[in-house]
């Protein structure tokens, strides 16, 4: 189900109301936030319910084969064990469709005949590259002695909590799993806090997202040909507007969702747009899912230890298989790459290139270098193919003197307005809410009645999926 929906709203309220009922009592809590979890999960599709628990049961009997091992052989071997049938779903489901059509062609290709493969196309389950994220985490950290074995209960409960479920933010097991035996006093709830986040993440999405996406981007990716230079560049600027939108407003929710139950995520995004380098972007967008692959993909490579080109190297694979945890498509593989090697020449420069002097200009400068830079990478991130990419970017360069057909006022305020508050001070929204936390009950709950009516307003007749959703 949508957090933007009556469904949800029912299904919360329900939960909140046995959440803190049974908080008291940790067992019975334990089994009612499983099985309101798998609920949460089921209303997408009850046929992917046993994927869920299967990959739970095998991250914890993976845990458990590390734990009991007492030599760093098989420790280690275990580990690895335990990492690859935790895999194997994700592999099956999302890429085994890809690989088995491009190598059947390949095969074609080279003379070399039709190979057997049986040619399937498979639903993918929501959130399945999220949980299974979690569950491998899981694993290394027991194995690096980064976490303690959980109970059996506690693993379901950590891999299944439905907040960060279905499209993250990917919590390691050390932030989640000791949170689950703490009795939780709903007197210190921070629930001013927790309203900011839901409201504000509404209106990203509701709001924005939605209406960049029906004006600006799914005309200009789906008919290039048919626009000028000047609706390229507004519609794929509203591209990035979207998608930080919608998944920076999913994950918001999801946040203050958790803490109204009493639960601290961590922190996903960080003014991404504000960045001054690739590397600087990383570190501020989708932070769970890059701290992931820096630490269990990155670091396991060799990181920076093994000498320069090695370097690059693996910042360049760590990020192309970035690109390809997002999809099974070319598209998103040279998205990945053209990431890993923007990063990997920023490594260089900061290497062997003197630092020039710190001014405004030079300041102003990188960032919109930056930003023009992951604005490219998103055209082959939200285009159907890597021919549609370069035929927007083509757009660029041959469509001048065309009319322009969808930029008007209101587009180029939407796209300038949600970019200037990437800088906007911190300090007026934090004071606005350590107001709002004072109010009485009553008032507060007017407020967010309001913002509720507002969004609703200004928001189209249903809701879309979240992007991130497919991943």
């Amino acid at each position: 189900m949508l957090f933007p929906t009556v469904d949800f709203a029912v299904f919360f309220a329900l939960v909140f109301l046995g959440h803190w009922l049974l908080n008291p009592k940790p067992l019975p809590w334990k089994l009612f936030m499983i099985a309101a979890s798998y609920v949460f999960y089921a209303w997408w599709d009850v046929h992917f319910v046993w994927l869920l628990a299967g990959i739970s049961a095998i991250s914890q009997l993976g845990a458990i084969a590390v734990a009991r091992q007492t030599s760093e052989m098989r420790k280690r071997i275990a580990m690895v064990a335990g990492v690859t049938l935790s895999l194997l779903p994700l592999l099956y489901f999302k890429y085994y469709s890809f690989f088995s059509l491009e190598l059947t062609n390949a095969a074609a290709d080279l003379g070399l005949g039709n190979l057997g493969l049986p040619l399937v196309q498979l639903i993918l389950p929501v959130g399945i590259s999220f949980f299974t994220f979690m569950a491998i985490s899981y694993i290394v950290d027991v194995y690096r002695g980064h976490t303690h074995l959980a109970s059996w209960i506690d693993v379901f409960l950590y891999l299944s909590f439905f907040p960060h479920l279905v499209a993250g933010p990917i919590v390691r097991p050390d932030e989640l799993i000791p949170q689950i035996d703490v009795r939780r006093d709903p007197r210190h709830i921070d629930v001013a806090g927790a309203s900011w986040l839901i409201l504000g993440g509404l209106f990203k999405k509701v709001v924005v997202a939605s209406y960049v996406s029906t004006a600006l981007v799914e005309p200009v990716f789906g008919d290039p040909s048919n626009h000028s230079a000047l609706d390229a560049i507004v519609g794929i600027t509203a591209f990035a507007v979207q998608i930080y939108a919608d998944f920076s407003g999913y994950t918001d929710i999801a946040i203050g969702v958790a803490k109204l139950l009493g639960f601290q995520f961590p922190q996903n995004f960080d003014r991404p747009y504000s960045a001054r380098s690739l590397q600087d972007f990383w570190r501020r967008w989708h932070i769970t899912l890059s701290r992931w692959l820096r630490d269990y993909l990155y670091i396991p490579l060799g990181g920076s230890k093994r000498g320069e080109v090695r370097t690059y190297v693996n910042i360049m694979l760590t990020m192309t298989l970035g690109g390809l945890w997002h999809g099974a498509d070319w598209h998103f593989i040279f998205w990945g790459l053209f990431h890993g090697v923007g990063q990997a020449i920023g490594a260089w420069k900061r290497a062997y290139l003197p630092a020039r002097p710190e001014t405004t200009m030079l300041a102003w400068g990188q960032r919109l270098g930056t930003f023009s830079l992951v604005c490219v990478g998103w055209v082959f991130f939200r285009a159907d193919s890597m021919a549609t990419s370069f035929e927007l970017l083509g757009r660029l360069i041959v469509g001048w003197g065309q009319p322009n057909e969808i930029v008007t006022p209101l587009a180029v305020g939407t796209i300038a307005g949600m970019l200037a508050l990437q800088y906007a001070p911190r300090e007026p929204g934090l004071r606005l809410q350590e107001w709002i936390s004072r109010w009485h009950p009553v008032p507060m709950g007017l407020a967010g009645a309001l913002g509720l009516f507002v969004i609703a307003t200004l928001g189209p007749q249903g809701v879309a999926p979240f992007i991130y959703f497919q991943f």
